[in-house]
């Protein structure tokens, strides 16, 4: 049996994951999907409203937020419906998980690589973070939960633009960008996405054979299209200055940064580096990535973990006169930048 395909749907409350999961239920794809709802007191009646419109296999979680306390019944629900589609009991071509408002994606991502079982039966496709624009820079400011779903995501939608002026969506789109350069942003009406915007993205591999990202890390990636400047630096973009209370990009604990080499990694050294640092900083380490040249192999090592798990894969061959570099992302909280330059940069040959 191939891998099911399956997705994450998070978003602070109110953001629109219901909409856009109504929305993608009712549309006439052909695909059966089977969701995964995570209960959380009064958003219950979210159920009722997917159960009446569509005849979706509903699975229903009512014990609290998707984090460590849930991740058990989170994986004997994967298995239960791998094992029911396996029987021919259900069918079903595609799994989304609907996480509570307030959930922190990363150990429900983890769920998918920490058990033998459900990696074998499921492939994480990616994880969808829904933004609301008109609260989007108080819940930031307010809520780790808020800048953590946005340091996991691999797609972000951004909902109720209509309610706020361009400038605060540019700022706003501005600010995201500091957090994740690497997450694709899309203004949304009212669920309204593409298909192709929603399945099969295959924004998210951990240990899985892939191509790489034509884009991934392209110097344009903070750039939006206004100006240039690493994360971190000081910017003194109009979208930083509306005062200490509303937008802070300078100060949000989740950030990213890049590492860049023209010389070959030491593969012994780069292992140790990386252990150390996952150690003791991989409960902040949201996302890491990466395309790296590494002595003593004619391929690309692509490179990727979600908080201390980790993985790594041979890439395809290194081109003839392609430029052979490295370049990592990490996007994480309060990450030491200084510390990972230093001990990436010593793990050189």
């Amino acid at each position: 049996m191939s891998l099911i395909p399956a997705t994450i749907l998070t978003g602070f409350l109110g953001s629109g994951k219901t909409t856009l999961l109504k929305r993608v239920l009712e549309e006439a794809h052909g695909q059966k999907i089977a969701v995964i709802e995570n209960e959380f007191g009064e958003e219950n009646i979210d159920s009722d409203i997917l159960v009446s419109d569509t005849q979706e296999q509903i699975i229903q979680m009512s014990n609290g937020c998707i984090c460590c306390t849930i991740r058990e019944d989170l994986r004997a629900t994967l298995r239960d419906l791998a094992e029911k589609k396996r029987k021919g009991e259900l069918n079903f071509d595609r799994v989304v998980i609907e996480t509570t408002g307030l959930a922190d994606p990363g150990p429900v991502a983890q769920t998918f690589f920490m058990d033998d079982e459900i990696a074998e039966s499921y492939l994480l496709d990616s994880i969808l973070t829904l933004v609301d624009a008109k609260h989007a820079q108080t819940q930031l400011d307010e809520r780790q939960e808020a800048r953590r779903q946005i340091g996991f995501a691999d797609q972000i939608f951004i909902s109720k633009t209509d309610l706020v002026s361009g400038d605060e969506v540019t700022a706003l789109m501005h600010r995201l960008t500091h957090m994740n350069p690497r997450a694709p942003q899309k203004a949304v009406h009212f669920g309204e996405v593409a298909l192709s915007q929603v399945f099969d993205l295959r924004g998210f591999n951990l240990n899985a054979k892939l191509d790489i990202d034509p884009d991934f890390l392209k110097e344009e990636a903070h750039a939006h299209g206004h100006h240039d400047h690493a994360p971190g630096e000081h910017c003194d973009h109009p979208s930083h200055q509306h005062g200490a209370g509303h937008h802070r990009a300078q100060e949000d604990d989740v950030k990213s940064f890049v590492f860049k080499s023209d010389r070959a990694f030491d593969p012994a050294k780069l292992e140790d580096f990386l252990g150390a640092i996952v150690n003791i900083y991989g409960p902040r380490m949201l996302r890491y990535k990466g395309v790296l040249s590494m002595k003593g192999t004619e391929r690309k090592v692509i490179f990727q973990g979600v908080h201390q798990l980790m993985g790594s894969d041979l890439g395809p061959m290194w081109a003839d006169g392609e430029p052979r570099s490295s370049k990592m992302v990490f996007i994480g909280i309060d990450l030491p930048k200084d510390i990972f330059l230093q001990g990436l940069t010593q793990s050189l040959v």
